[in-house]
């Protein structure tokens, strides 16, 4: 199967950024408590639908097109996850995981999906799988956990490999028709990708649904922060595809003019700073 979450090789160029240190990396604090899930899909559809109805009077061309095709992507995916909600019911559909940008996008739009068809599918528990790195980053940790409380995540983890993971996350909950992943088409193995595939021969046998796989790194940034969603902390320090500690650094082509902070130790501008596509991975090393 081409591999719901593959890493990509880094290029040469990222070997010259340094991650920053236990000492000097924010830690994430889960500062939420527990928040009912109608709540949380009302909320949330009331940001999008608030996103969709408006058009600051003055904004620059070129934030106004990447607002214009955010909200065509916004409508693409809504469309994708109403087919998959009609294909399936809410108990026979997960959702995949791992608290990184794309995947937190088709979590925003699933909830407020959820609130559009409340009278159909009641809101529960989202039955979710959380397929991990061995060397995770505690903040990534922190923040998966965070979003579990947040929107009332069904929270399975599991360590990679992928396959084995989805196979012992299929075993936990047999009933499972359809997985939700947060694969975009510039993604390793994501351009031949569509809405709705089958996994491939030799892989557990379950529907994958790419709700978000049209989308461009500037449009994933652009509606995480129009609508205020909380993010991993880590995407502040200049990470811009988050694996694990052995194999992921901030990306050098986010490294601040000056080089070093205050403190001494390399500095780096917000990953929503970064506008190429094909620099998203510079910072990982697999």
């Amino acid at each position: 199967m081409a591999q719901v979450a593959a890493a990509s090789a880094r290029t040469s160029s990222s070997s010259s950024a340094a991650p920053p240190t236990s000492a000097t990396r924010p830690k994430f604090v889960s500062t939420s408590s527990t928040i009912p899930l109608a709540n949380a899909c009302a909320d949330i559809a009331r940001r999008v639908d608030s996103y969709l109805a408006t058009t600051p009077v003055s904004e620059s061309a070129d934030i106004a097109d990447l607002r214009q095709r955010t909200k065509e992507r916004v409508r693409e995916s809504l469309g994708v996850i109403s087919e998959a909600l009609r294909r399936y019911s809410i108990d026979e559909l997960a959702i995949s995981f791992n608290g990184g940008k794309d995947c937190l996008v088709m979590l925003v739009l699933l909830l407020a999906s959820l609130h559009y068809h409340s009278s159909q599918f009641p809101p529960q528990r989202i039955h979710t799988v959380y397929v991990h790195s061995l060397s995770a980053f505690p903040e990534v940790d922190a923040f998966v956990n965070d979003c579990a409380t947040l929107y009332s995540l069904d929270l399975i983890r599991l360590p990679t490999p992928m396959k084995a993971a989805f196979q012992k996350f299929l075993d936990a909950k047999p009933h499972i028709k359809a997985i939700m992943v947060g694969t975009r088409r510039t993604d390793p193995n994501g351009a031949d990708l569509t809405y709705f595939d089958e996994t491939d021969h030799g892989w557990p046998k379950f529907m994958r649904v790419h709700p978000v796989i049209d989308w461009h790194y500037a449009e994933v940034w652009h509606f995480l922060r129009e609508l205020d969603i909380k993010y991993c902390i880590l995407y502040d320090l200049g990470y811009t595809s988050l694996g694990g500690t052995t194999d992921t650094l901030p990306n050098p082509a986010l490294l601040m003019e000056s080089g070093v902070d205050s403190t001494g130790e390399q500095s780096f501008k917000p990953a929503y700073a970064l506008i190429d596509d094909d620099k998203e991975r510079w910072g990982r090393n697999t």
